[in-house]
């Protein structure tokens, strides 16, 4: 389970790591073109129920932690998803990976 600490909050957000590693690039890509918006997503089980949305500011110290050491080979179509997700209005919202099963 990977997790973001963001700003001065002491409480993680913990996300898995597969599905960090990707909205870990959506998300440095937003922010290094300078641009501000929000990632919500569902809490994972052993959290209380419910949906959190934050703001990420491209000011705001923001810290990915990662449980495994080796990065996961990224889907070019999950990132693409999430970036489509990012540019709305609604910005990004933590959708899970569609994977295709080839016969």
């Amino acid at each position: 389970m990977g997790t973001i600490y963001y700003g001065g909050s002491a409480t993680p957000i913990h996300i898995e790591d597969r599905a960090l590693a990707h909205l870990k690039v959506v998300i440095a890509t937003k922010l290094r073109r300078n641009e501000s918006f929000t990632v919500s997503w569902q809490h994972p089980e052993g959290e209380p129920e419910g949906r959190s949305t934050l703001w990420l500011h491209p000011s705001i110290p923001l810290r990915f932690v990662f449980d495994d050491a080796e990065p996961p080979q990224l889907s070019r179509q999950w990132i693409e998803d999430l970036a489509n997700s990012a540019n709305s209005s609604g910005g990004i919202q933590m959708i899970t990976e569609e994977v295709t099963v080839s016969e």
